[in-house]
């Protein structure tokens, strides 16, 4: 079979290349799905570069999120059969609850794990979920890290907002799209920053009608705020990190949450920690979240027929030019790759 690896040492958005792989069988309570499709999530850019999970193992094929349909079956398996279509889960081993430090061990496509960028893979039974039947493949496999994200973000966590709170999004990456179109089938109110008047208009096209450009108001918290008449957001799905939390713990009300995701600005930075304490701020991290959060979320993109934001699709073949797609930032929704 054809799978993307990460050649030894490499460290960049070249490090990937295409292989042939022998072809995996499954075990017992294990499954066989041919892959259809995988999508890029900005962690799959730092481990490429070696900045995200640790020791990499030799060879290791990336990506933790792809649909698929199933194709054979170990033996034992009761909760799938032939041709089902299936989403991967980013932690296979956390059904419900709280997160536990033993589920990071589990995620694929670092570390020690394969990933999903192959033509089959094999997954334990209870590791999968069932796609929902108004996407394609490419739509669905954007799902299982960014729009479980946003989903765990607005809606797992207290106070969860009811209709008319203010939610904040940053960017126009994967999750903050989900973010913008889960808070609005919610019946909250959007506020989303960009840097590209490009970008706006479709925002705006989403029904997002309050867009701050961000080159042109560098202080965009008092933005923000003017928008808010001075009180500032419910929540803030915050995806930049060191170089864009200090405006976010402006931009939120006292007593509001900033649901912290992303690194994009970088690590490293100091925060000072007096808004927190004096508004008084929750400031929350957000690891994706369990399986049965995956299925409480497919219910309600079903329910109201959302479909995710593609940026733009690749094909196997040109692997490599869906990740430097990535690195450089220009995108706007989700990186998709086909298999078939």
């Amino acid at each position: 079979m054809k799978a993307v690896i990460i050649r030894k040492n490499a460290s960049d958005i070249d490090a990937w290349t295409l292989a042939e792989r022998p072809a995996p069988t499954p075990g017992p309570g294990e499954v066989l799905v041919r892959i259809r499709a995988a999508s890029i999530n900005y962690r799959d850019l730092m481990i490429a570069r070696g900045l995200f999970g640790g020791d990499r193992k030799n060879d290791l094929i990336p990506l933790a999120d792809a649909a698929g349909e199933v194709v054979a079956l170990g033996a034992g398996v009761r909760r799938w059969k032939a041709g089902d279509r299936v989403l991967s889960t980013y932690f296979p081993t956390w059904a419900s609850g709280p997160f536990r430090e033993e589920y990071r061990a589990t995620a694929p496509g670092a570390g020690r794990n394969d990933g999903v960028l192959a033509e089959l893979v094999v997954f334990a039974e209870d590791a999968l979920v069932r796609a929902p039947a108004h996407l394609g493949f490419d739509e669905a496999a954007t799902l299982p890290c960014a729009a479980v994200t946003a989903w765990t973000a607005l809606f797992e966590s207290w106070p969860r907002p009811a209709p008319g709170a203010t939610v904040l999004v940053q960017g126009t990456g994967g999750v903050s799209l989900f973010a913008a179109q889960l808070a609005r089938a919610a019946g909250l109110r959007v506020i989303a920053t960009s840097s590209s008047a490009a970008k706006i208009e479709r925002l705006h096209a989403l029904g997002v009608a309050d867009t701050i450009d961000y080159r042109q108001h560098p202080e965009w918290h008092e933005e923000v705020l003017r928008l808010t008449r001075g009180e500032g957001v419910d929540r803030v799905i915050e995806v930049g990190g060191a170089g864009t939390l200090p405006r976010s713990l402006q931009a939120v009300k006292p007593g509001g949450v900033v649901s912290l995701i992303g690194l994009l600005t970088g690590i490293g930075d100091p925060i000072d920690p007096m808004p927190i304490l004096l508004r008084p701020v929750r400031v929350e991290g957000v690891m994706v979240g369990s399986r049965q959060s995956f299925i409480d979320l497919l219910s309600t993109l079903e329910a109201h027929a959302i479909r995710p934001v593609l940026d733009e699709v690749f094909p196997l073949e040109r692997a490599s030019d869906a990740l430097a797609r990535l690195a450089a930032g220009k995108h706007f929704g989700k990186i998709v790759i086909r298999l078939d």
